[in-house]
């Protein structure tokens, strides 16, 4: 049995190997496991935080959010997974309601799966969702003005952000860079991250699609709490631990 008070590498080789494993670690947990102090755990934590393994949190901490690919390039990661989450997303839609769809590769193959028969007013930041779905003939399409962003592949800035608080929406598919139990949604971006809140106010059920490897992640900048989200929706192997405890339906794809 080693003694993890006497080899701190080995100690931190356990801590890592849990945040690979199940995205989180929880500060009083590792304590019992390792029969070590509060204080050790916490200046594990530290260092494997200053190496960039992971994110502390409250509690605890997160594996370190694998840094975001352009939105051209995420269009093609995940693809199969991507897929399933959307076609769950697009069965949520009510007809005749006013929708919000953020700006993401998921919500992207999204659009391809809406009814044909459901007359809507659709509004998105995405110029290639909106391109998706010009040929709808039922309801409205509004594109967002502003300065497309090419990271997140959709348009972002004060004008866009000013265009949201002149409509209210039934239903609002909002994206998401991480999200975690205790820190909520985050996002990679702070203009993104701005214009999210806004859109979340607007709204009367927000709905996020998360793939596997955005759950249990903390991304720069917080959007909102758990308790601001309505439905999760999530790919098959998402680490959903913790969810369970808010008011919030978790549906997996």
């Amino acid at each position: 049995m080693i003694d993890y008070n006497a080899f701190p590498e080995q100690r931190q080789s356990f801590i890592r190997q849990l945040l690979t494993e199940k995205g989180r670690v929880v500060s009083a947990d590792l304590i019992k496991l390792l029969g070590v102090s509060e204080h050790t755990i916490r200046r594990d934590l530290q260092k494997l935080a200053r190496d960039g393994v992971c994110k502390r949190v409250y509690g605890g901490a997160v594996s370190h959010l694998k840094q975001s690919a352009t939105f051209e390039t995420r269009i093609n990661q995940c693809v199969d997974e991507k897929s399933s989450v959307a076609i769950k997303c697009a069965k949520l839609i009510k007809n005749n309601s006013c929708i919000f769809i953020d700006t993401g590769s998921t919500y992207l193959a999204m659009a391809s799966y809406i009814p044909q028969n459901l007359t809507l007013t659709i509004v998105t930041n995405s110029p290639q969702i909106a391109s998706v779905l010009s040929s709808r003939t039922n309801g409205e399409l509004i594109l967002l003005g502003g300065k497309v962003n090419p990271l997140t592949g959709g348009t972002m800035g004060a004008d866009t952000v000013n265009q949201i608080r002149n409509m209210v929406f039934d239903q609002t598919f909002i994206g998401v860079c991480g999200l975690d139990p205790h820190a909520g949604l985050s996002a990679v971006y702070y203009d993104d991250a701005c214009f999210k809140k806004e859109v979340i106010t607007q709204s009367n059920e927000v709905i996020a699609a998360v793939i596997a490897d955005k759950m249990q992640q903390v991304a720069r900048y917080k959007v909102a709490t758990c308790e601001d989200i309505d439905i999760i929706i999530a790919s098959r192997d998402s680490k959903i631990e913790g969810f369970e405890d808010f008011n919030l339906k978790i549906k997996i794809a």
